[in-house]
Formats: C-alpha cells, structure tokens, sequence
C-alpha cells in the first residue's frame, strides 16, 4: 500500500493530467496534511478540488488533515465520498477533555494509535457465521473483537454490539491485534460464566475545570464539557485574550453561552508563564488542568512547548506550597522510589491531588514530562499524525475513531477492579472479559496496581492470576 502526500506540488500534477497527459496518480490512498497557518482548510480544500477532477485516476480514498470542524462539511460536500477527514483540533481537544477526566487514559490512546503497538483492525471470518457476539469475543487468543461491520446494513460499524447479535454472511469482525497478520479465531476456552453482583458506576459530581490559554476550537471543547460534566461544575479560562474578545470568538464559534446548563464559565485574564498571575487563582481547588497549546504560538512548535512546560512547573510549585501534604498519610505507589526532600517530589505529590493535561506538541518535549511524573500529557501533532496514517491504511477505522472520541455512544474507559472480582480472586483474562459483558462493556486490557502502563490485549488470557482490587481495567463502554 502506497500512501501519497500531497501538498501544492500535486495540484500541478492534477493539472497535467487535465491536459490529456498519460500520466496517472499511481497511488492507493492520498493523504493531505494541513499546513501550519490559518489558510490551511483553504488550501486543502484547493486540493481536493483539483483532485475531484480527476476520480477516474485515483485508486482508494483520500484523507484530508482539517483544522477547523466548521469547514469539515463543505470539503466532504466537494470531495463526496471520496474524502475522509480528520480534525486535528477537536480530535485533540476531545482527547485532551477524556484523559483529564481519566487519568492515564493518555498513555493507552497513544498505544493504540501508535503502529508499534496493538489496533485496530477489521477483517472477514466466515467460520464465525452464525456465532454469537458473546462467543466471538472469546474466540481469538490474539486479538480481542470490540465491533461487528454489519454488511446487511451496508457496512455499518457497530461498536459492543450485544451479546445475542448473531455473525452473518458477510459480516466482518473489528479487533484491536498487534498486526493484521497475528491473529486468527481458534477454539472456544474453558470460561467461569458466573453472575457476579453488578457495581454500579459513581455517580457524576460537580468538577472544577481550568483551562490555561486559547485554542481556535475552544467553543467546541466547551460544548463536550459540557455534555460530560455534571450540573453545578465550573470552567475556568486562564488566558490572555480579552474577555471581551472571548465572548466574540466563542459566538462566533457557534456557542451559546447561555445555553450551557451543567457548566458555568469563570473568566480570568493572565499570563500562564507569570507567577503572580497564576497565584492570582485557586490552583489547589480544580479536579483538572488543562494546558493547552495557545494559539498564538501554533506556528512555534518550540517556542509553544516551552511555555506549556514553564506553566506546568509553576501550577506544580504553587499547588506542592499551598495543599496539606505534610500530615498525608498515604503516598502513591508510583512515588516509590524517589527522593521525598526534592522539590519535584512535592511536585509529584501535588499530580496525587490534581490532575494535570499538558498538551505538547515536540516529541522531544515528552521525554520531559514523562521523567518528571508530575503531568500527563497529550502529544497532539503525533496523536494526529497517527490518526491519519491509520484512516489512510483504512478508511473504516475513521468511524471506530469518530465514535469513541465524541460525547455519545461508546468510549474508551478506565473502571476499578470491583466491577468484575473480588479481592485476589484468581481468574482468567477471559473470565473478567466475560464478566465484563455483564455490564455491557469490552474489557481490553488492564493496569497492574503496581505498574505504570496499562496492557491492551493481553497475550495468554486463558491462563488465571490473582487479581487486587488496586488494579484497573481498560473497556470500551457505553454512555447508555
């Protein structure tokens, strides 16, 4: 499989061939990237036009990088069904909002985006016609089943379908695999199908949110707040735009802000890199941070990085003085191991209180965060880049993404260990996926308690182990 990118130089190629050149586009799949300024739709949806031009000599599809959501229907008006997009920004934005609310949901998204771990894949299995849903999730050692492609609703993509659907002629099976290569269905395993008693979820409170600087798709991300937060939570926006000018920018956004009804906006004017300024807020008071990359330095990579870290550091500094940690008398597992009379270890114990979304856009800039331990992080040109490979190897993939980033519909989750088994009840990778669809949830993976990184498909899940309830599960869940 070839993958084209296509910047002004392909549009001179498009050209050529109108003029009755012989020459075709001798590509699969194209994928246009955005450019990094503000006439970016602009100039993909130049491309796109001069490319409908030409449908005749493409093979596959072509994916279009968008940076703003608002533009996305009048390229795929253009392009038809041709086109896939992806937008960089609500992507992100819509990411940035999942992982502050579920820490270390981050570092499994970037796994599964990411080529070199596990996937998603979609393929054709005729020897699973006429099997449940609920045998076919236990049906491949290598690859878990989260969906069904549905051929008599042509092609549907049905994520967690229930457990009585029944595979038919034609249907195909969406798997997360470490290759589409790896995995094959075998025979059904020996599984414990007990009931176990259902736990349900916590209910939702009010949250206090804070947003550091101004992204273009602000009011968009404002609007998935406002569909996941509870009544009664508070936004707060840190930046330098003028209040005034917010209240323009969000309307001409589309948001109505007097709409909103479980979220209420406090404004406050600063700059995030100044210390009397942050300590103007009440830092140690908001369940999450998010340090967004402004959007008056998203034409520096570098110099926009280095600011998102200066304000991490400070918030961290500010919080380790002014929250009571000398009289806690517990200490978070993934401290051990560090020096307790360092600064960046009141810094650490801070992360315990808040949690902090840094979104960067270096790679280099990640090993920083990372060492440090004292912010999670959203590596948001990677993330998208990654995104765009996979829509590019298979279109198909765009709805699986679309679903579980929006505000309806399933979702990527991270659930306690008592929502499927006792304390240090042995079991089977297979017994908690089963005991998962008792919630109607696809458990994928799980985080040791004494682990940092969570395993997604996990390899010899016939065989038990003792489980704590310190451990998590990673599911996709339904809102529902």
């Amino acid at each position: 499989m070839m993958l084209g990118l296509v910047s002004d130089a392909i549009s001179e190629k498009v050209d050529s061939l109108r003029k009755g050149k012989s020459e075709v586009i001798e590509r699969n799949h194209i994928l246009i990237l955005g450019w990094s300024d503000k006439l970016s739709d602009a100039r993909a949806l130049r491309v796109v036009l001069s490319l409908t031009g030409v449908k005749e000599g493409l093979r596959g599809h072509v994916v279009v990088e968008m940076s703003d959501l608002d533009n996305e229907p009048l390229v795929k008006l253009v392009g038809g069904e041709l086109i896939e997009t992806v937008v960089a920004h609500d992507v992100i934005g819509r990411l940035m909002i999942q992982c502050a609310l579920q820490p270390g949901l981050a570092q499994i998204w970037e796994d599964i985006l990411g080529f070199e771990n596990d996937e998603f894949y979609i393929k054709r299995w005729p020897q699973l016609d006429g099997l449940r849903f609920e045998d076919v999730l236990i049906s491949f050692p290598d690859a878990i089943p989260c969906g069904i492609k549905v051929a008599a609703e042509g092609g549907k993509i049905i994520l967690n379908p229930d457990d009585n659907y029944v595979l038919r002629e034609g249907d195909e099976v969406l798997v997360i695999a470490e290759d589409d290569d790896t995995y094959a269905p075998g025979s059904l395993p020996e599984v414990r199908r007990v009931v176990f008693p259902k736990t349900f979820d916590h209910p939702k409170y009010p949250e206090k949110i804070l947003f550091c600087g101004w992204r273009r798709d602000i009011d968009d991300m404002i609007m998935v707040l406002e569909a996941f937060l509870a009544p009664g939570s508070e936004l707060w926006i840190f930046s330098e735009v003028l209040e005034k000018d917010r209240e323009r920018k969000l309307t001409e956004g589309g948001l109505d802000v007097f709409a909103l009804e479980n979220i209420t906006l406090v404004h406050r004017e600063g700059n995030a890199v100044i210390r009397r300024h942050l300590e103007s807020l009440p830092l140690e008071t908001f369940d999450s941070i998010l340090i967004l990359a402004d959007e008056s330095l998203e034409d520096s990579i570098v110099h926009s990085d280095s600011r998102s870290l200066a304000t991490l550091l400070l918030i961290r500094d500010i919080q380790s003085k002014r929250l009571p940690y000398k009289d806690a008398k517990s200490t978070s597992l993934r401290l051990s191991g560090y020096s307790h009379s360092s600064w960046i270890s009141e810094m650490q114990e801070a992360s315990d209180k808040s949690i902090i979304i840094s979104e960067i856009l270096d790679s280099r800039t990640r090993n920083l965060v990372s060492v440090s331990r004292i912010s999670d992080y959203v590596l948001s040109n990677e993330l998208v880049s990654m995104a765009l490979a996979m829509v590019a190897e298979d279109k198909q993939i765009n709805r699986v993404l679309e679903e579980l980033f929006a505000e309806e519909g399933n979702e990527m989750c991270i659930k306690p260990a008592e929502f499927y088994l006792f304390d240090q009840e042995e079991l089977s990778f297979y017994d908690i996926m089963i005991r998962g669809r008792q919630r109607q949830e696809i458990v994928i993976g799980y985080r040791l308690a004494n682990t940092e990184r969570a395993i997604i498909n996990p390899s010899k899940k016939s065989e038990p182990r003792k489980w704590s309830l310190d451990d998590v599960f990673v599911v996709i869940s339904s809102d529902e």
